[in-house]
């Protein structure tokens, strides 16, 4: 330790530059390490505390719109995860829309930072859109409270309650969405190669995704895993315990979850969140970004 010491002490003399410049990448690095994403108020609502309850709630249906179409509930609005993401400058496919022009379309679906906040999906043909939803919103800083429907529309259909065909009177836009980032809900490639081994990553692409290439370390953990029964629920916590112990999951680091675009994996962290775990992060841009990353 004096050893070290010593060194750090004639870094500061001979190049206080170098020694400012080390002292803050090991600020950020402890900063990235040590802040924990948490949603103001994320929970989940079965369709029996629903049914009957909906004007409470603005309801935002994140299957793709030809479902939403062919039956929603009652007053849902379509919010499905293609229709907010495109490919970015980096030639990153599936990146989402910039906070502030994802303020405005919210905003424009009269939706403002406090709006209590019902989403719904399948944990099907939306690739799990609900669980990227939420993330979404969390990483705006929503204030409101944000429920997921568990069972999704499945569930609903299954207590015989009604749906609706075709589009409905558009609620009245708010003023103004403002968003308040949580950088700590989402990790970056760049995170991700400058923090190596700092986190525990979970691949929840597809078997034959994972073969064809995945990140160096990951733990492959298919997303379908995430939720069970014939509704889709998602786990519980002891049944994610579970799962990811059986994974040998290292929950005492930040755990990464990544799939191709981050949708997939925006639905495993849900769950984690859903759950009460320790830290859990979306990787933003997942393996599109890896990909396409400096080096390559």
């Amino acid at each position: 330790m004096q050893q070290i010491m010593a060194k750090i002490r004639r870094i500061a003399e001979a190049k206080p530059s170098l020694l400012m410049t080390l002292l803050s990448g090991l600020t950020v690095l402890m900063v990235s390490l040590t802040s924990v994403c948490r949603a103001a108020d994320l929970g989940i609502m079965d369709a029996a505390a629903l049914k009957g309850n909906t004007q409470k709630w603005v309801i935002l249906d994140s299957r793709p719109k030809a479902d939403w179409e062919a039956g929603h509930l009652p007053g849902a609005i379509p919010f499905f995860w293609d229709s907010y993401t495109r490919t970015d400058a980096k030639g990153v496919k599936y990146s989402s829309f910039p906070p502030q022009e994802l303020a405005v379309a919210l905003a424009g679906l009269g939706v403002d930072e406090k709006t209590p906040l019902m989403v719904y999906g399948d944990a099907d043909s939306s690739w799990g859109s609900e669980g990227y939803t939420l993330w979404l919103l969390t990483w705006l800083g929503h204030k409101g409270p944000i429920r997921l429907l568990s069972g999704g529309i499945q569930s609903w259909r299954g207590q015989n309650l009604p749906l609706i065909r075709g589009a409905e009177k558009p609620a009245a836009p708010k003023a103004r969405y403002l968003v308040e980032l949580k950088p700590q809900c989402l990790a970056t490639t760049e995170d991700i190669q400058r923090v190596k081994g700092g986190y525990t990553l979970v691949d929840t692409r597809s078997t034959f995704e994972w073969l064809k290439g995945r990140i160096p370390g990951a733990i492959h953990i298919p997303w379908e895993d995430f939720y069970t029964g014939k509704d889709r629920h998602p786990l519980t916590a002891p049944e994610l315990k579970k799962l990811l112990a059986g994974h040998d999951v290292d929950l005492t680091k930040p755990v990464v979850y990544y799939c191709l675009g981050g949708v997939r994996s925006a639905y495993a962290w849900t769950v984690h969140q859903l759950a009460g775990l320790p830290d859990a992060r979306n990787y933003k841009g997942s393996w599109a970004a890896w990909e396409k990353r400096s080096g390559q």
